[in-house]
């Protein structure tokens, strides 16, 4: 009996010790790639947090709104200026009017300014020419301009003289005054329309 027990006993070890080597195998043979599901999470979070980024920087950069378009120059961000820009022998006289780029940012101008004249007789309001008006986006230091039309003063008489030249930029509330570089009067009307007219942005030329 006690050589029974003994043989049982071995060959239960000899099987116990069979089996270990049977799994080790196994797991020699198809290790579990453990690390694979967290490192391509990892990747994919490391890709996100890059494209998001970028685009953070794009919109940073170039001024654009949420729905990608490039958000409208404001006011504060504009030089503006105006000048003399009449052609000899031309029967109206122009001023250029000017919006440069100053905001450190791209950004768009389109239609039409609002153009009011500090005269004699009161303010006097430019009405749009009817033009097609494009948009323009501008680079940060970029310049465009538009001309603002009126009568020459040519009857020999005082007319109506012009102190200033308030403009107000597309799709803005806040005006900019200036001095009126044009001629010194304009002529006296019947009241029943403005004589000053103002074309599109873009409508006197644009620079870089």
């Amino acid at each position: 009996m006690r050589v029974t027990k003994l043989t049982i006993a071995a060959l239960a070890v000899v099987a116990g010790l069979s089996l270990t080597a049977c799994q080790n195998e196994d797991v020699a043979a198809d290790p579990k790639p453990a690390t694979s599901a967290p490192t391509a999470n990892g990747d994919a979070g490391k890709e996100q947090g890059k494209e998001q980024g970028q685009e953070g920087g794009t919109v940073a950069g170039t001024g654009n709104n949420e729905d990608g378009r490039t958000a409208t120059c404001r006011t504060d961000e504009l030089d503006v200026t105006a000048t003399d820009a009449t052609i000899d022998g031309d029967t109206d006289g122009t001023v250029a009017v000017t919006f440069t780029n100053g905001g450190g940012r791209d950004c768009a101008l389109s239609g039409y300014a609002g153009v009011d004249l500090k005269t004699s007789a009161g303010s006097l309001s430019a009405e749009r020419t009817g033009e097609e008006s494009p948009s323009v986006v501008l680079k940060d230091g970029e310049k465009v301009s538009f001309a603002v039309v009126y009568p020459v003063n040519d009857s020999g008489g005082s007319g109506v003289r012009v102190t200033g030249l308030v403009v107000t930029p597309p799709d803005e509330t806040k005006s900019v005054t200036l001095d009126w570089p044009g001629a010194d009067s304009l002529p006296v009307t019947d009241g029943s329309g403005t004589p000053v007219k103002v074309g599109p942005i873009g409508s006197a030329g644009q620079g870089g």
